[in-house]
């Protein structure tokens, strides 16, 4: 059987369904067993097709992994410098996709706008897995205004140096 390559592109308006279905079945299975009562139907109203529509249209950057035409993964940026959402597929874990959307998601806003800070705030199951990425904790886990705990982090990139001739 022919392995199916790893495809990361930018998403279009009518990836938001797609996209919304995987954020909200992820944010369900790993973000919401950590959060307060009540913080849940918050955080998934957030994240439907109308919004993530609306997202796109506002200058979010959402760069999809797909594997043929299966949507394994999202990476969202907001101005160029906020990590906003990065999912993977629960049974992709593990292979590195995560990465390469982060990879191509920080390229991207490096490339269009020279960003040399970015920021985000980590559920508590996904800073172990951005402290991997780089990131280290700004400050401690807190309760945001919308009713959810999350950690402030931030990856500081140093600009490569030119070789001498």
């Amino acid at each position: 059987m022919a392995t199916v390559a790893l495809r990361i592109r930018l998403g279009r308006p009518d990836d938001a369904l797609a996209t919304s279905v995987l954020v909200r079945r992820l944010t369900r299975r790993w973000i919401l067993p950590d959060q307060p009562p009540g913080a849940g139907q918050a955080l998934l109203s957030r994240q439907g097709a109308a919004v993530q529509r609306m997202r796109m249209h506002e200058g979010h950057r959402f760069h999809l992994a797909w594997l043929g035409d299966t949507l394994v993964g999202v990476a969202t940026m907001r101005d160029d410098s906020h990590l906003t959402q990065l999912f993977v597929s629960t049974r992709y874990h593990g292979r590195g996709i995560a990465r390469r959307l982060w990879q191509r998601a920080m390229a991207d806003a490096v490339r269009r706008a020279g960003t040399r800070r970015f920021t985000l705030n980590a559920s508590r199951c996904a800073v172990p897995a951005y402290r991997r990425l780089g990131f280290v904790a700004a400050g401690p886990e807190r309760l945001s205004p919308n009713g959810v705990l999350t950690t402030p982090m931030v990856l500081e990139c140093v600009p490569a140096r030119r070789q001498r001739a």
